[in-house]
Parts: C-alpha cells; structure tokens; sequence
C-alpha cells in the first residue's frame, strides 16, 4: 500500500473538471490557474520499469477556462506551459555512455492547447452530456536532452459523460477515446469520480482514471525521447486520487490534488502535487 500511495502519476492533475458533465449557464464562465510539480524522478513504468539517462524534472503550468454560450451549451480551453529539466545523471552506470547522451537542460516550452465544447442532452435526476475536444500541435522538442513537451500529433477526444448532484455531494463518469494523428496510438478513457461537502467551505473528493492505448499506431520517436518518457507512445495508466477543494467565498477558492497508481506503462514514477486557484463569474 506504501508503494501504491508514493507512486503517482503526472498525467492525472486537477484537469479532470473539464470531464464533468456540468455545463455552464449562458454568458457564465470558470477560470482556473493550476500548477503541478514533479520533482526529479529516475523511473518509468515500463515492462520492465526502466530508468531514464538522466533525473527529470515535469513542472505544469495552465490555464483552464469556460464559458457558456447557451444554458445547456459550453466551450472551454486549456492551455498548459511545461517547464522540464534533465538534471544529474542517474545512479544507472550502464546508460552513463551508451551510444547516445542526452544533455543537461532546463526549458520553458508551449505544450498542447486545448479547445472544446459540451452539450448537455438530458437533466433530469442524472444528467448525460456529450463533449468533443480537440488538443493542437502545439508542442516543441528539442534533439539534445530529448524533451518534449507535448505529443507530436493532434488529438480528438469525443467523450460522453454523466453525473448527480446534491448540495452536499456529486458523483460523474466519463468514458470515451483519445484519437491522435501523426503515427500515435488513440487511448481508450474511462474515470470516475465521486465528492462529498465535508464543512461549510470543504470539499473531499476521490476519483479513479484508467487510459489504456489500442496500440495501433507506429509512430517512430528519437532514443533520445523515448529515454525521457516524455509524450512517448503507448502511455497507458490506471489510476487512483483525492482533490481537496476549499472555497473562499461562491465564486472563488483553491483546490489541491494528489494521486496513485495501480499499474502505468511509458509514464514516469514519481510524487506529484498539483495546486490550482478558481474563479467563477
């Protein structure tokens, strides 16, 4: 169990709200700036796990927006700044001068920008809505450290979603594909979450999320990159979490979020803490 808790995984983050099935009403909108921080990891889920030539560092900075164009209607964006380091050298001897080496190097790089749109077709007691967002190739790499700060590729993702709610607690799911260009594989998308008003300003919420890839893709990536486990291919996750959300009044608060993971392959290992401030108008 301590393994599963110290075990967490940088591609699950407090992002998880634009898959609720929430729209806004009309001409109201959500901002959100959320900053996730990872630390220096030297091990990727693999089979075997393997060990990256060089320590890395994964800092996430977004913003995250919505706005709605009908009561029923929203469209929202993502746009994420990745700061990544490749640091020290790992403790690995075997990969210190094998046939490539990748530098030391700190960059500040444009990762994949996000825009969507979600439509509610039924709210009753449960709601169902429907949602399509599209990630651009936005992102850059660069040859000598091997980092790359988003997929080469452009995504689709359709995704249907449900969910209910109460003044003191919600529930949600959503299930749906990661359809990518470029020779990626897509991903099939399952997740769940549900949360609970603990006092007056708390929420706690838990939540699983499981990516698996169809593996129908046969892009070829640089050694370089796929030493780094940067937005390689095939990245898949099964995975587990708590988001701590206080607010400071109806309209603004902060949230926190952390997680674990039950299985990963091509993902990095290691602790991650994502701290994000919102504002409703």
């Amino acid at each position: 169990m301590k393994k599963l808790v110290l075990v967490t995984l940088f591609l699950v983050s407090i992002s998880v709200y634009s898959q609720s099935p929430w729209t806004k009403k009309k001409n109201e909108g959500y901002l959100q700036l959320s900053y996730t921080t990872i630390g220096s990891y030297d091990k990727i889920y693999g089979n075997p796990d393997y060990t990256p030539q060089r320590k890395i560092t994964d800092n996430t900075l977004q913003l995250y927006g919505e706005f709605g164009l009908t009561d029923k209607t929203t469209i929202f964006s993502n746009i994420p700044l990745k700061m990544i380091k490749t640091g020290d050298f790992t403790q690995d001897m075997s990969l210190i001068f094998p046939s490539f080496t990748i530098d030391e190097a700190s960059e500040t790089l444009l990762g994949n920008v996000q825009l969507g749109v979600k439509h509610n077709f039924y709210n009753k007691k449960w709601l169902i809505s429907g949602q399509l967002s599209i990630e651009a190739n936005t992102s850059s790499y660069r040859e000598n450290s091997g980092i790359r700060s988003g997929y080469d590729s452009w995504t689709f993702t359709p995704l249907f979603l449900t969910g209910r709610g109460h003044d003191s607690w919600y529930i949600q799911a959503f299930t749906g594909f990661d359809i990518r260009t470029n020779g990626y594989s897509s991903n099939y998308k399952l997740g769940g979450e549900v949360g609970f008003k603990t006092t007056s300003w708390l929420w706690i919420a838990g939540f699983l999320d499981g990516v698996a890839s169809l593996k129908n893709g046969n892009v070829n990536l640089p050694q370089e990159n796929i030493n780094t486990g940067l937005y390689v291919n095939d990245q898949e996750y099964a995975a587990f979490g708590l988001k701590f959300i206080g607010e400071f009044n109806d309209n603004s608060g902060i949230n926190v979020g952390l997680g674990g993971a039950f299985y990963g392959n091509n993902v990095a290992k290691a602790p991650a803490l994502s701290f994000g401030l919102y504002h409703k108008f």
